[in-house]
Protein backbone atom coordinates (compact mmCIF):
# COMPACT_ATOMS: atom_id res chain seq x y z
CA UNK A 1 0.00 0.00 0.00
CA UNK A 2 1.32 3.43 -0.98
CA UNK A 3 0.93 6.17 1.61
CA UNK A 4 -0.09 9.55 0.20
CA UNK A 5 1.91 12.56 1.35
CA UNK A 6 -0.12 14.95 3.52
CA UNK A 7 0.08 17.80 0.98
CA UNK A 8 -1.46 15.60 -1.72
CA UNK A 9 -4.18 14.47 0.67
CA UNK A 10 -4.97 18.11 1.45
CA UNK A 11 -5.04 18.91 -2.29
CA UNK A 12 -7.39 15.99 -2.89
CA UNK A 13 -9.78 16.98 -0.08
CA UNK A 14 -9.81 20.68 -1.05
CA UNK A 15 -10.52 19.84 -4.69
CA UNK A 16 -13.46 17.68 -3.57
CA UNK A 17 -14.79 20.38 -1.23
CA UNK A 18 -14.61 23.08 -3.92
CA UNK A 19 -16.34 20.64 -6.32
CA UNK A 20 -13.46 20.90 -8.81
CA UNK A 21 -12.79 17.16 -8.84
CA UNK A 22 -16.48 16.22 -9.09
CA UNK A 23 -16.75 18.68 -12.00
CA UNK A 24 -13.75 17.01 -13.68
CA UNK A 25 -15.28 13.58 -13.17
CA UNK A 26 -18.57 14.86 -14.60
CA UNK A 27 -16.76 16.07 -17.74
CA UNK A 28 -15.14 12.63 -17.99
CA UNK A 29 -18.50 10.91 -17.54
CA UNK A 30 -20.25 12.99 -20.20
CA UNK A 31 -17.24 12.59 -22.48
CA UNK A 32 -17.38 8.81 -22.01
CA UNK A 33 -13.79 8.76 -20.84
CA UNK A 34 -12.18 5.72 -19.29
CA UNK A 35 -11.33 6.74 -15.73
CA UNK A 36 -8.62 5.35 -13.50
CA UNK A 37 -6.85 6.42 -10.35
CA UNK A 38 -3.14 7.13 -10.39
CA UNK A 39 -0.73 8.44 -7.78
CA UNK A 40 -1.26 11.21 -5.24
CA UNK A 41 -5.05 11.20 -5.41
CA UNK A 42 -5.12 12.01 -9.12
CA UNK A 43 -7.43 10.53 -11.76
CA UNK A 44 -6.72 10.04 -15.46
CA UNK A 45 -9.69 10.25 -17.82
CA UNK A 46 -8.63 8.93 -21.23
CA UNK A 47 -10.27 9.07 -24.64
CA UNK A 48 -12.64 11.83 -23.56
CA UNK A 49 -14.94 13.07 -26.30
CA UNK A 50 -15.31 16.47 -24.62
CA UNK A 51 -11.89 17.98 -25.17
CA UNK A 52 -12.86 21.60 -24.58
CA UNK A 53 -9.44 23.26 -24.94
CA UNK A 54 -7.22 22.30 -27.84
CA UNK A 55 -4.63 20.50 -25.73
CA UNK A 56 -3.15 17.07 -25.26
CA UNK A 57 -4.51 17.10 -21.71
CA UNK A 58 -6.21 19.45 -19.30
CA UNK A 59 -6.83 19.22 -15.58
CA UNK A 60 -9.98 19.97 -13.60
CA UNK A 61 -9.51 19.49 -9.87
CA UNK A 62 -7.65 16.20 -9.47
CA UNK A 63 -8.83 14.85 -12.85
CA UNK A 64 -6.44 14.87 -15.81
CA UNK A 65 -8.48 14.62 -19.00
CA UNK A 66 -7.08 13.60 -22.36
CA UNK A 67 -8.58 12.87 -25.76
CA UNK A 68 -6.31 9.88 -26.31
CA UNK A 69 -4.21 7.56 -24.20
CA UNK A 70 -2.18 9.17 -21.44
CA UNK A 71 0.70 6.76 -22.11
CA UNK A 72 1.06 8.29 -25.59
CA UNK A 73 1.50 11.74 -24.03
CA UNK A 74 4.00 10.38 -21.52
CA UNK A 75 6.00 8.82 -24.35
CA UNK A 76 6.52 12.29 -25.84
CA UNK A 77 6.52 14.26 -22.57
CA UNK A 78 7.82 12.06 -19.73
CA UNK A 79 7.05 14.72 -17.09
CA UNK A 80 3.49 15.44 -18.22
CA UNK A 81 1.98 13.85 -15.10
CA UNK A 82 4.02 16.18 -12.88
CA UNK A 83 2.93 19.15 -15.01
CA UNK A 84 -0.75 18.24 -14.74
CA UNK A 85 -0.36 17.47 -11.02
CA UNK A 86 0.88 21.05 -10.59
CA UNK A 87 -2.35 22.24 -12.22
CA UNK A 88 -4.29 20.10 -9.71
CA UNK A 89 -2.44 21.94 -6.94
CA UNK A 90 -3.32 25.26 -8.57
CA UNK A 91 -6.99 24.24 -8.56
CA UNK A 92 -6.75 23.52 -4.82
CA UNK A 93 -5.19 26.92 -4.13
CA UNK A 94 -7.42 28.98 -6.42
CA UNK A 95 -10.63 26.96 -6.33
CA UNK A 96 -13.30 28.25 -8.73
CA UNK A 97 -11.07 31.21 -9.61
CA UNK A 98 -8.68 28.89 -11.44
CA UNK A 99 -10.70 28.80 -14.64
CA UNK A 100 -11.22 32.56 -15.15
CA UNK A 101 -7.63 33.27 -14.12
CA UNK A 102 -6.38 30.64 -16.55
CA UNK A 103 -8.39 32.25 -19.37
CA UNK A 104 -6.97 35.69 -18.50
CA UNK A 105 -3.41 34.31 -18.53
CA UNK A 106 -4.02 32.57 -21.88
CA UNK A 107 -5.18 35.91 -23.30
CA UNK A 108 -2.19 37.73 -21.84
CA UNK A 109 0.21 35.16 -23.27
CA UNK A 110 -1.52 35.22 -26.66
CA UNK A 111 -1.36 39.02 -26.88
CA UNK A 112 2.34 39.06 -26.01
CA UNK A 113 3.62 36.01 -27.90
CA UNK A 114 0.84 34.55 -30.10
CA UNK A 115 1.21 31.44 -27.94
CA UNK A 116 -1.23 30.49 -25.19
CA UNK A 117 1.38 29.08 -22.81
CA UNK A 118 4.65 31.00 -23.09
CA UNK A 119 3.60 33.93 -20.88
CA UNK A 120 0.77 32.14 -19.10
CA UNK A 121 1.75 32.34 -15.42
CA UNK A 122 -0.14 29.16 -14.51
CA UNK A 123 1.58 27.17 -17.27
CA UNK A 124 4.97 28.57 -16.30
CA UNK A 125 4.30 27.64 -12.67
CA UNK A 126 3.43 24.08 -13.74
CA UNK A 127 6.63 23.91 -15.79
CA UNK A 128 6.48 24.73 -19.49
CA UNK A 129 9.00 22.08 -20.50
CA UNK A 130 7.31 19.40 -18.36
CA UNK A 131 4.07 20.16 -20.19
CA UNK A 132 5.66 20.01 -23.63
CA UNK A 133 5.68 23.78 -24.18
CA UNK A 134 8.60 25.79 -25.50
CA UNK A 135 9.94 28.58 -23.31
CA UNK A 136 10.48 31.40 -25.80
Amino acid sequence: MVVMKPRYRVRMVVNWITLSTPFGLLIALFGRAKRRRVRDGLWIAESCRLMLPDAGAFTVGNVIITGGHFADLEAHYPEILDHEAAHASQWSLLGPLFLPLYVVWVGWSWLRTRNRATRNYLERWAGLKRGGYADD
